[in-house]
């Protein structure tokens, strides 16, 4: 499974430092991505932007779907459909798909979110049309049939167990969303529960299908060798004659601030060590509060020289892990700050120094050495998309569909970069407040919980 760009933050017990780059991030300049924006009648936004730096192309289908579209008594149906689309369609045999492009001399995959769903193709530019004779199969003839549905639900719990059910700490996420999205769509995950997935009727799954994946509700980014007025063409002969869905009825709501803090303990047998997570409810994409956490979660527990594995690993030996995850939605935000403690070190101890650091920002700031070396953490992090024509499309076909600009992949930085220490220490005081925090706190099945 594909992973969406800078906001998936692995859930596991320590990070590697990203190379900062050696300019400073307030005065450098990114490059500049040139792209061609139009529409379909059918509602289909189009991205394209050339690059001739090697003979692929890649496209990218942005699907404004995610877990939060989903019933809270039939969640996990976005996710069930990012392996669904990969059955075959009316045009092309079961479990083909892959081996098509993989015998083009291309790679294909895909992801899902709270917010999204994407589906990724790279080819030799030659094979073009390829893919876009794939995806257009995909949004207009998709198998939604018993046999596919009931070999990817064998899949989809398969993945389930694997990575969340038998891994360690592989709840944390699950935990997360739950406590502090509570009441809202984002409460529960984008894997879903099985049962529900087991529970669901195929006439379910073709409704699903037929109302979220539409032309309406997607964006394709084309980014690679390819002639523009050619490839409009080609966007055209393949997708202009698939209708237009319904208008889509979407989630109406806002995470608030917490108004109480809640504290949960969590036993399992796959936690090996005891664990700590302090979670809360932040802004939502795009607001400008939304990136001063991110800096903030950076400096806090983002690689080897920030606060707390400098406090709680490499001072003091309290945690064999500390890691930082903010997730900025469309419709509110999460941040997490998770440790993994040494053997011989309580749980008290551990939120002590989570209290310590949390309290010094707040009350004392950040130092311009650590500010800027944040913004260079991310600016790396941005450097890397103009690199790959598969992250380029991703990116566009992203802004395209939650800022209704894909040029915001070429000013985006510049909203880091418009932030102050003062805006970091305002929105720690703000934001990581008890009344506003749930604590997570994981013990192995034999030492307490539950």
């Amino acid at each position: 499974m594909l992973y969406p760009i800078r906001k998936c933050h692995a859930i596991v017990a320590g990070l590697s430092l990203a190379t900062a780059l050696t300019v400073n991030a307030q005065t450098s300049e990114l490059p500049k991505v040139n792209f061609t924006k139009f529409e379909l009648p059918n509602g289909l936004r189009v991205i394209l932007s050339v690059d001739k730096t090697a003979p692929v192309v890649a496209t990218f289908v942005h699907y404004h779907v995610g877990s939060k579209n989903e019933r809270p008594d039939r969640t996990g149906f976005a996710h069930f459909f990012e392996h669904l689309m990969f059955e075959g369609t009316e045009n092309i045999a079961r479990h083909s798909i892959d081996k098509i492009v993989q015998s083009a001399g291309g790679r294909l995959n895909a992801f899902t979110t709270f917010d999204e769903t994407g589906y990724q193709i790279e080819l030799p530019s030659n094979q073009l049309k390829l893919a876009l004779w794939l995806e257009s199969e995909r949004m207009l003839h998709a198998r939604v049939e018993e046999i596919g549905v009931e070999t990817q639900r064998g899949v989809v719990k398969e993945e389930r167990k694997n990575r969340y059910d038998n891994t360690p700490y592989g709840s944390v996420l699950e935990n997360l969303a739950k406590y502090v999205a509570e009441g809202t769509p984002y409460s529960w995950t984008p894997i879903g529960s099985a049962q529900y997935i087991d529970q669901a009727r195929i006439d379910e799954f073709r409704d699903f299908y037929k109302t979220y994946y539409v032309p309406n509700n997607a964006v394709l980014a084309i980014v690679g060798d390819i002639d523009v007025e050619r490839t409009k063409q080609l966007v055209k002969d393949y997708f202009a004659d698939i209708p237009r869905g319904k208008d889509i009825v979407r989630p109406q709501f806002q995470l608030e601030m917490g108004k109480s803090e809640k504290v949960v303990d969590v036993r399992e047998d796959n936690t090996p060590l005891p664990a700590l997570l302090y979670a809360y409810r932040t802004p939502k994409r795009g607001e400008h509060d939304a990136y001063a956490i991110e800096v903030l979660s950076t400096i806090l527990a983002t690689g080897n020289s920030s606060r707390l594995y400098q406090n709680m690993i490499d001072q003091h030996q309290l945690a064999v892990g500390v890691q930082a995850f903010p997730f900025d939605l469309e419709l509110g935000g999460l941040m997490g700050l998770f440790a993994v403690s040494h053997p011989t070190v309580s749980m008290d101890q551990l939120g002590t120094a989570f209290n310590h650091e949390i309290e010094n920002v707040q009350q004392n700031g950040v130092t311009e050495e650590e500010f800027t070396k944040a913004l260079n953490q991310l600016e790396t992090q941005f450097a890397r998309r103009f690199n790959d024509d598969l992250d380029k499309a991703q990116a566009l076909a992203t802004y395209e569909t939650f800022f209704k600009d894909p040029g915001v992949i070429n000013t985006e930085f510049e909203r880091y970069t418009s932030l102050t220490r003062d805006d970091i220490q305002r929105v720690a005081k703000k934001y990581l407040v008890p009344e506003n925090r749930v604590i997570l706190k994981y013990y192995p099945a034999a030492k307490g919980g539950h």
